[in-house]
């Protein structure tokens, strides 16, 4: 009985360990099993042959047309406005009459000045004719130096006070006369600041006349950019409201202070020839030639891969991406100088540049030359 008991306990291990095996065994055979793998998405991107730029980088910068002498003016005294006879955009010749002040206070004065003119010029005669008794009475004997002095002193005084009300008149006609305010040069009104009615102080600025003859272009410019535009071999001026129509200019004159709320500097471009059809006011762009040595390599902005302070390009090589370091230089344009690092005829990746990584295999969208 005790022998059959131990056959039954070896076979029964013996069947555990049987089922032990198969199970581990068909485990061991599904993790064997091959796995389906997904097909490699290679990506699709942009691309563009880098090419030497004889040109050099160029920017442009929006400006207006603008007269190369606008002149504020002003009355020189103060009062009411009671005509005005131009308007903004109206041509005007030397000596034209633009506004009119009211000339009543200012006639008053000039007549109380003429009443003081008139009482002066008795006192003088009065002076002289007593002047000239008493230098009489004085060779005759009659009366002392003393006394000749005193009235020669009084002719005196009264020439003084005849010349004083003289000037003082003067005065006043000439504030007449600038009651009513004149064009000093032929040219173009851009702004009129009063109206009629309005009552304006000495020297407050009530119209912007623009003298006929030269043309400028007005354009703002960022502080980096100061030193090339002053060292720029040429300016092109094109203009929006005629197409085709260019003109070569120079820099004139650069603002000694930035615009406070831009922090732009303004800078005035004389043109050399004026084209006769621009007109005040017009749309203008400015192009400048850069300064950078010819035969320069420039690829456009979306081109770099900036991994910390390192820039970077993914230049494609027999359909892979290979992040290449470079060292850039100035930009403008949509475009960056490229110092070192690439060569003429590298394919560079221009879209999707933070989406690839070394060595992955890419199709190329398109092949335009930089």
């Amino acid at each position: 009985m005790l022998r059959q008991w131990k056959n039954n306990k070896k076979i029964g291990l013996l069947a555990a360990v049987l089922v032990l095996l198969g199970v581990g065994g068909g485990l061991l055979w599904k993790n064997a099993r091959p796995v389906p793998t997904a097909p490699e998405v290679i990506p699709l991107v942009r691309t563009a042959v880098v090419r030497a730029d004889e040109n050099g980088a160029q920017h442009t910068y929006s400006g207006e047309v603008r007269g190369r002498y606008e002149s504020p003016l002003a009355f020189r005294v103060g009062g009411k406005v009671t005509q005005r006879y131009v308007q903004a955009g109206s041509a005007v010749k030397a000596g034209d009459l633009l506004l009119e002040l009211d000339p009543k206070d200012l006639q008053q004065a000039v007549n109380s000045t003429a009443a003081q003119v008139a009482s002066a010029e008795s006192q003088l005669k009065l002076a002289e004719s007593n002047l000239a008794r008493y230098r009489q009475l004085y060779e005759q004997g009659a009366v002392s130096q003393a006394a000749l002095d005193q009235y020669q002193n009084a002719y005196d005084v009264a020439q003084a006070a005849a010349r004083q009300a003289g000037a003082q008149y003067a005065q006043g006609s000439n504030q007449l006369g600038y009651s009513s305010l004149y064009a000093d040069k032929a040219g173009v009104v851009s702004s009129v600041n009063v109206e009629a009615g309005q009552v304006v102080s000495a020297g407050q600025m009530v119209l912007t006349l623009v003298q006929d003859g030269e043309r400028e272009i007005e354009i703002s410019v960022p502080e980096n950019r100061l030193a090339d535009l002053q060292k720029a071999e040429r300016l092109q001026a094109a203009f929006w409201a005629l197409p085709g129509v260019l003109a070569e200019g120079r820099v004139r004159e650069v603002a000694p202070m930035a615009d406070q709320a831009t922090r732009t500097y303004k800078v005035r471009i004389s043109l050399a020839t004026a084209p006769a059809e621009i007109k005040l006011g017009m749309t203008a762009s400015v192009k400048v030639a850069g300064t950078a040595p010819a035969a320069s390599l420039y690829v456009p902005l979306s081109a770099l891969y900036q991994a910390g302070e390192q820039a970077n390009v993914w230049v494609v090589e027999e359909g892979v991406a290979v992040l290449r370091p470079v060292k850039v230089g100035a930009f403008g344009d949509g475009k960056i100088r490229i110092l070192s690092g690439l060569q003429a005829g590298e394919t560079v990746v221009t879209a999707g540049v933070h989406k690839l990584r070394d060595g992955q295999r890419v199709r190329i969208m398109g092949g335009d030359a930089l």
